[in-house]
C-alpha cells in the first residue's frame, strides 16, 4: 500500500507560503487515489439575506494554514491514516440554481464513482440537496444531523423552491433521508409561525435547540444523536451560523444565542465510531468576518469532520 501523500511540511516551507490548499495538502490531481477529499463549492445564490458565501472557499482553505496532522482530542492523525486532498472547486452557473445544482451533483458524482469521501465546503446551504441526491444513489436514505440556528425545512422563498432555507424539505419530499434518523442541532430564534415547528416534526426530524445543550450538556445531547441515527450512513450538514455571532460573525444570517466553537467540536468528537458517508460545512460569508474568526471556526470543522471519518478508515 502507497503511503498518503500529506500536507507540506512546515518546519521547511512556513505556513505563510505556497498555494492555500486545504490544511496544505495535495490537489486531488496529484494523488493515484483520495479516501477523503475536500472539495469547495463556492455558490451563493440561493441566500435571502446577506450574500457573500461563494468566497468561503478560499478563504477556509487560507485559515486552514494553521491545522496540524495530529488530532490529539480524536488521537488520530487523519493524514496519515488515509490519503486526503483538496479535490479543488466546483465551477457553478451563479445566475441559475436549478443549473448550478446540477453542475455541484455532477462533481460529488465523480468523486463519490472513485470510491472518495466528500467533505465539502460551501457555499450557502442551497447546495446541501444536490449533494444529499448523490448520498442516497450511494447508500439509499441516509441519516441526516443538521446543524443549524435555522431549521431550512421551509417550503419556499419568493415561489423559489431551491433555496438556503429549503433544501431538507426537499431532500424528505425526494427520499433521500431515513426519516427514522434525522435531527437538527442549535436551532434558535424566532419562526414565522408555530406551524414552522409542527410541518418539522411532521417531516421527522428532532431538535435540539442551543438552550437544550446549554441545559442538558454535551454528553446527554451525543447520546441522543448516537441512539436516533445507530449505525446508518450518515450525513453530516454544518451551517456555521449554528454557532453564536460571537464565534461566527461571518455568516448571513446569524442569531443570537448559539453554540460555542468548543461546544459544536465537542459534540462531534462525540461521534466517533459513526458511519459517516459525507460532511458540508457551509454559510461563512468572509466580507462580515474579523480576523477570520469564521473561517477559522471553520476550518477546524472541517478538520474534524475529515479526522472522524479517519477513525472509521
Amino acid at each position: 500500500m502507497t503511503e498518503p501523500i500529506g500536507p507540506v511540511d512546515s518546519s521547511r516551507v512556513p505556513r505563510f507560503a505556497g498555494i492555500a490548499t486545504f490544511a496544505r495538502l495535495p490537489r486531488l490531481e496529484d494523488v493515484q487515489h483520495a479516501d477523503v477529499a475536500v472539495m469547495g463549492v463556492p455558490f451563493d445564490s440561493g441566500v435571502s439575506y446577506r450574500p457573500g458565501a461563494r468566497f468561503a472557499p478560499a478563504q477556509i482553505r487560507e485559515a486552514s494554514r494553521l491545522l496540524r496532522p495530529y488530532h490529539p482530542g480524536l488521537d488520530v492523525s487523519p493524514f496519515a491514516t488515509m490519503q486526503v486532498a483538496d479535490a479543488g472547486d466546483i465551477a457553478c452557473n451563479p445566475f441559475n440554481i436549478p443549473e448550478a445544482l446540477d453542475s455541484i451533483q455532477e462533481g460529488v458524482s465523480t468523486l463519490l464513482d472513485a470510491g472518495t469521501r466528500p467533505v465539502t465546503i460551501g457555499g450557502d446551504h442551497t447546495i446541501a440537496l444536490p449533494l444529499l441526491r448523490e448520498m442516497h444513489r450511494k447508500h439509499g436514505p441516509v441519516a441526516l444531523l443538521h446543524f443549524d440556528a435555522h431549521l431550512d425545512t421551509w417550503n419556499t422563498y419568493f415561489g423559489a423552491d431551491y433555496t438556503h432555507g429549503t433544501p431538507f424539505r426537499r431532500a424528505v419530499e425526494e427520499g433521500l433521508l431515513d426519516t427514522e434518523a434525522i435531527s437538527h442541532c442549535g436551532i434558535r430564534g424566532p419562526l414565522y409561525s408555530k406551524d414552522d415547528l409542527s410541518d418539522d416534526a411532521r417531516m421527522g426530524f428532532g431538535i435540539t435547540t442551543s438552550m437544550d445543550v446549554m441545559n442538558q450538556g454535551v454528553g446527554a445531547v451525543v447520546e441522543a444523536m448516537r441512539e436516533r441515527i445507530g449505525d446508518r450512513p450518515l450525513y453530516i450538514s454544518i451551517d456555521i451560523d449554528c454557532l453564536d455571532p460571537a464565534h461566527a460573525p461571518g455568516t448571513g444570517t446569524p442569531e443570537a444565542g448559539g453554540l460555542t466553537s468548543r461546544e459544536l467540536l465537542a459534540i462531534l468528537r462525540g461521534l466517533r465510531g459513526s458511519n459517516i458517508v459525507g460532511a458540508d460545512v457551509v454559510e461563512v460569508a468572509p466580507a462580515y468576518d474579523h480576523a477570520d474568526i469564521t473561517a477559522i471556526a471553520a476550518s477546524h470543522v472541517a478538520y474534524e469532520l475529515v479526522s472522524l471519518m479517519a477513525l472509521n478508515h
